[in-house]
């Protein structure tokens, strides 16, 4: 969901400790992460920890917290890593941001997902903005935008809790949608399953621009740039069982213009 941005098919690598990304074009800071809690949180700087630390390309780095949350805001899906019985595993799931503190949705069902309570889990949130093409196969990149989010899972139980978490990701997907529509059943909300996860401890990465090439590579008769790519919203398409006098509301349209 954003514009263009520009690294090498060798050091493309969007891992916590060699990436991550930011929102907005960075000057190319050093690091983030933080061992901060609670509201001490809001508008403080990223601090480096030994798992945020970017070991390669710390100038594509960010300390600036407004960074995290520009990323986590603009996606839509996050990918939850855990270990359950042993196995690591790669769960996508929508989420929701509030002040500092991510909402992940599950299902009550979902083993997995309910494994992540109360151990150390890792959330990415992962934006392509283009293909860098170069002039050698290895200059080659993407521009991206990336956030890498560590700590500890913890099982949403309290009632208040859990509606306002499901209203925020469900306002994080389609904002106005959590008044719009029906509220859950107590038989669909004890299928939900949430977890909260502090963000105390991330990192943000960033790649912009043009392919960095070999300066005895910038002769060859080879075409070099980027190709930009974008998330982009199409026409909403009614449900055919839904009456025709209803119209589109005015939170969806104003959502596919966002």
């Amino acid at each position: 969901m954003g514009r263009a941005r520009g690294g090498r098919l060798g050091s493309t690598d969007m891992s916590s400790e060699n990436a991550s990304v930011s929102g907005s074009a960075l000057s190319g800071s050093a690091v983030s992460g933080s061992a901060l809690s609670g509201s001490a949180l809001s508008g403080s700087a990223l601090s480096s920890t030994p798992r945020t630390t970017l070991r390669r390309h710390k100038e594509r780095g960010s300390a600036d917290r407004g960074d995290l949350y520009a990323v986590l805001d603009a996606g839509l899906i996050c990918h939850l890593g855990v270990i359950a019985d042993g196995v690591p595993l790669v769960l996508p799931t929508a989420y929701g941001r509030d002040g500092d503190t991510l909402y992940l949705h599950g299902s009550s069902a979902n083993g997995a997902f309910g494994a992540a309570a109360g151990q150390q889990v890792c959330v990415t949130v992962t934006h392509m903005d283009g293909i860098v093409c170069a002039r050698s196969v290895f200059s080659h990149s993407v521009n991206y935008r990336s956030a890498v989010v560590f700590g500890t899972a913890t099982r949403v139980e309290g009632e208040d809790e859990r509606w306002q978490a499901l209203r925020v990701i469900t306002d994080h997907l389609v904002p106005g949608r959590w008044a719009a529509a029906r509220q859950p059943t107590r038989k669909e909300m004890a299928a939900t399953a949430v977890l909260s996860l502090p963000l105390a401890e991330a990192s943000v990465k960033i790649r912009t621009g043009m392919p960095k090439d070999e300066p005895e590579d910038l002769g060859l008769d080879v075409w070099a740039g980027v190709v930009p790519m974008t998330v982009t919203w199409g026409e909403p398409q009614a449900d055919p069982l839904l009456p025709e006098e209803i119209p589109v509301p005015a939170h969806i349209r104003d959502a596919i213009q966002r």
